[in-house]
């Protein structure tokens, strides 16, 4: 059984971190420019873990503003939205409310936001999706979550399993009315796909799913079955760190021995 979770957390921030150490050459003046090189000695000594999400926050708004402190912006939006992924995944007129916080700032958190997404989705490529699965996982949580529409993503693999690539093909109300069984065939022909694993996320921070959920599931492992692809999998992001999965809770199972019975009807 395949285990969803986000592990690897660490490692991207890290990678953002790295980034952001290259390109801020400004520094502050007075005691900001010493407390603030007494987190990157902190982080370069010690790691990521080393810090606080508080830290984080802050030394990612100096990106924007090198010569500003930004302590209490960062320790107010923390406060408000409640950890890093919520302060990250906020709207940026929702951030642009916290006193500190401009659009310079705003850009820096959307630029490491987007910086993490491309770094996770050009990880997962050409990876074995049965090998590296926690690794997709963490790629669609972070792409999806925090998203105030629902939107629905899919994977496509290769005969051998490996990623080909992935791509959004609806947002908005997810269900079997707006998901076009026909457009994700074509998607899944124009990559040359032998398999898929769907995902969308539930703005409401949900992981069940929904009767909608799991009609749409099984209408496409059909259309799919048709086509001779094989829909392996269909994860359900939501508000926290982990996914929900058809084929983890032995849904998959069910809905492929549906369709099988249906196939048989129409022989």
């Amino acid at each position: 059984m395949l285990i969803y979770m986000a592990s690897n957390e660490l490692c991207c921030r890290s990678v953002l971190f790295y980034i952001f150490l290259a390109v801020t050459t400004k520094k502050p003046s007075g005691s900001s420019a010493g407390h603030r090189q007494r987190l990157r000695d902190k982080f370069q000594e010690k790691g990521i873990e080393a810090l606080t999400d508080a830290e984080v926050i802050e030394l990612l708004l100096t990106f924007g503003t090198p010569r500003s402190d930004c302590k209490q912006a960062a320790r107010d939006a923390l406060v408000k939205f409640g950890s890093l992924p919520r302060v990250l995944d906020t709207p940026p007129e929702e951030l642009k409310k916290f006193k500190g916080m401009g659009p310079k700032n705003v850009f820096a958190l959307q630029f490491v936001q987007g910086v993490a997404r491309r770094y996770l989705r050009q990880r997962i490529e050409k990876k074995n999706y049965i090998t590296s699965s926690r690794d997709v996982a963490d790629y669609l949580i972070h792409a999806l979550r925090g998203l105030r529409h629902e939107a629905f993503m899919v994977v496509f693999l290769d005969a051998s399993h490996a990623v080909i690539t992935s791509e959004i093909i609806s947002q908005g109300t997810i269900n079997v009315n707006t998901v076009y069984p026909r457009e994700l065939m074509k998607a899944a022909l124009a990559h040359n796909a032998a398999s898929l694993v769907v995902a969308h996320n539930h703005p409401s921070g949900s992981l069940q799913p929904s009767a909608q959920d799991e009609q749409l599931t099984r209408t496409l492992y059909l259309m799919c079955s048709f086509m001779n692809i094989n829909l392996l999998d269909h994860l359900i992001i939501g508000a926290g760190e982990n996914v929900y999965s058809f084929a983890d809770h032995g849904l998959m199972t069910a809905i492929q021995k549906d369709c099988s019975e249906v196939r048989s009807r129409l022989a």
